[in-house]
This record gives C-alpha cells, structure tokens and sequence, in this order.
C-alpha cells in the first residue's frame, strides 16, 4: 500500500467554510436551514392561485379586466424579490489564509505585550475614524479577521456579513449589504400583494351576498374564506416589518444595530453613517450601487488529496523455481498546507533519517548465488567426470 498525492481543480464553493448549501454548480446560495422558507413560497403561491381561480373571473366580468392582470404582476414582482433576495450572497467575508491569521496573531501580541499570568488580555479592538466619529472593529475569533464596520458574525450561517441586518428564516438566508434592498421591496411588494388581495376578496363576497345572501356566499365560496382568513393574520406582521424597516432606511440603521443601541442617546454617540437627511439616506440604502461578491464562489482552486494504492509485484512464468522477494519501498513525507506547524519538523527530520531504497538492498554482483536440488545434481556428475 502507498499514498499517491492527486491534484484536481474544483471550484472554490465546494471547499468553501461555513454553514450554507449551494446550487447550479455555486451560482444559488442559501443557508441551511430552508424549512421556513418553503413556507413562505406555500403561503404566496397557494394564496394566489387561490385568488386567481375563484374571485378573478367574477370580478374580471363584473368589474374590470384589469383586476386579474395587475394582480399577476404583483405576484411575479414579489417572486422576485424572494428568490433574488434568498439566492445571493449577502455580503459574506472571506475567512482569513492561515498566514494571514498567523501575521495577525503576530500584530495582536506585539500590540499588547507580555500579559501577567492569571490576567486576561486586552479585547481585540482596533479603532477607525468615520466622519470624525470613532468606531471600533472588532476582532472575530472564528474568521480570524478584523470585522469591517457594521459587519457581524451570524451564528446560523457561521459566517461574518458585511452590513449584516439579521438572519431571516423566511427567505432563508441572512440579510446583508448585497441583498437588503431587495429583501425590503420584496415585504413592501407582499405587503401591497397582500392588501391587494384581502380587499378584493371583500368587494367578491358583497357582490355575491346581494344576489344570494351573505351566507349562502360564504358557502359556495370556501375558498374565499380561506383567502381572507390567511391575509388577515399575515397583512399585521408584513405591513408592520415593512414599516420597521421603513424607520431604519430613514435613519440609515440596520436591525442589528438597533437592537444593540449602538447610536442611541445613552452612549452619546451619533450614527456616522446617517446624513441626516431622509431623502438621502433613502438614496443610499435603495439607489446605492450594487456591490459584487467578494467570494468568487464559481473561481478554480487546487485541491490535493492522497490516493491509497496497491502494487503488486509481476508474477514470472518460472514462479515455482525462483524465490519470492520482498521490496520495501519508503515514501518521505512532503509536508504542505494542510500539516499542522508542530509536525513539520519530526517529518523532515524523519526525512532525513530514513534510507532511501537504493542504500537497503546491496547490489546485485554480491549477492551469493541461490542453491537449489538442480544445481547440486549438476555439480556433482562434473566432478565424477573430471575424476
């Protein structure tokens, strides 16, 4: 048995940390967890079709036409603002190289110097200057990198993002700087999509309740009932997100940052980030250009991993006669990125020590010749003829 080292390229996605799930060869991403947002594509689809299949064409007829298209083109606006809000990537930061970490490490410790024993050592905080406002970046011991500002560590998906909002299970994915304007259109589009269709339902059972009763209608329409019950209890939590949210895009914060009371009065710290204007700060978070992903999730990389195989020594014809032979063969062991620090050593040292193959086995010119029943015969009928 011997180790033989393979080198493949793959892409970078398959070797990539953390806890999400990718698709069409890296190009979707998503974290793990994706049973809530199954739900929501149920509820939105099973609510339009409903509507769809009952109220649009008696309303089409009674009222207008355009009832059944403008509602169409809000369902597609919606599912687009989901899947494009759940398939991106949210602005996850790469992790840092081992020698990136390694020279990071190095930095911390010349910064702080020798720590007494029993003390604990200082925070790991580097401070940056924002609009004549101090931020701290803090250092992110999973990543091994110092956060950029208003980036944080999700705990779900394990990753830090940048301009991270928060990790929303109803998209299933985390909300962050390359996909929160369009996670916000998508709750003010399901909002109005919402509001759309309860009012619509409304306006069908009171048309239909002047001909044949408000309860006769109630049961030749089931699923107008449905319909209603489902976007009452949902219009209350959608409307009031896309309102929240609407607070923060005018005071350019993030959910994250609310939360925490990083530019509450309290700290007597303003927000560095605010312009102090609705308007513009509206500008930035939903006009602002769009910023690519730092991954390269669909890059090439190479990848070595060690093969076992089995050689097996070629058998002659004359097997029966000749001696079996072993061969010992010794492989050094190359270290490479993946050996630990404290193992290069005893390998080189190993290395150095062991014989190569060529040293073991004398040569073949000294070897004495092999004595078998054949050869004796042979020898001794010469002698009796010399004799």
């Amino acid at each position: 048995m011997s180790a033989v080292m393979i080198t493949r390229k793959v892409r970078k996605w398959e070797k990539l940390p953390g806890k999400n799930t990718f698709c069409c060869d890296g190009r979707v991403m998503m974290a793990r967890q994706k049973g809530v947002f199954y739900l929501t594509l149920f509820l939105i689809i099973g609510t339009c079709s409903l509507f769809f299949a009952f109220e649009c064409p008696y309303l089409a007829v009674h009222l207008s036409p355009a009832i059944p298209v403008f509602a169409a083109l809000l369902f597609l606006f919606v599912m687009a603002m989901l899947l494009r809000t759940s398939f991106s990537d949210p602005g996850v930061l790469p992790r840092a190289l081992p020698e990136e970490a390694t020279f990071i490490e190095m930095e911390i410790e010349a910064a702080n110097g020798n720590v007494p024993a029993g003390q604990r050592p200082p925070p790991r905080i580097r401070n940056v200057q924002i609009n004549n406002q101090i931020v701290k970046l803090k250092y992110c011991y999973t990543c091994k990198i110092f956060r950029p500002p208003r980036a944080s560590h999700c705990s779900i998906c394990d990753n830090c993002v940048d301009r991270f909002d928060h990790h929303c299970p109803w998209v299933g994915n985390c909300v962050g700087k390359r996909n929160y304007r369009y996670f916000y259109l998508f709750t003010l589009s399901l909002s109005l999509l919402t509001i759309y269709i309860f009012t619509f339902d409304i306006v069908h059972v009171v048309m239909r309740s002047v001909d044949n009763g408000f309860l006769n209608t109630l049961k030749e329409t089931p699923g107008t009932v449905l319909e209603v019950l489902v976007c009452f209890f949902t219009l209350w939590s959608v409307v009031g997100l896309t309102g929240f949210h609407t607070y923060l895009i005018s005071l350019n914060q993030t959910t994250n940052e609310d939360i925490k009371g990083s530019w509450s009065g309290k700290n007597r710290v303003q927000n560095p980030y605010s312009h102090k204007n609705i308007i513009k700060n509206c500008c930035e978070v939903l006009c602002g250009p769009t910023y690519p992903s730092v991954l390269d999730r669909r890059g090439l990389m190479q990848d070595d991993s060690l093969v076992s195989a089995t050689c097996a020594a070629p058998s002659s014809s004359s097997s029966s006669n000749a001696t079996p032979q072993t061969t010992k063969t010794t492989a050094p062991l190359i270290p490479n990125e993946h050996t630990p620090d404290d193992a290069k050593p005893s390998i080189a040292a190993s290395a150095e020590k062991s014989p190569s193959p060529k040293e073991e086995l004398p040569p073949a010119s000294k070897l004495p010749p092999l004595a078998s029943p054949e050869t004796d015969a042979e020898t001794s009928i010469a002698k009796d003829k010399t004799h």
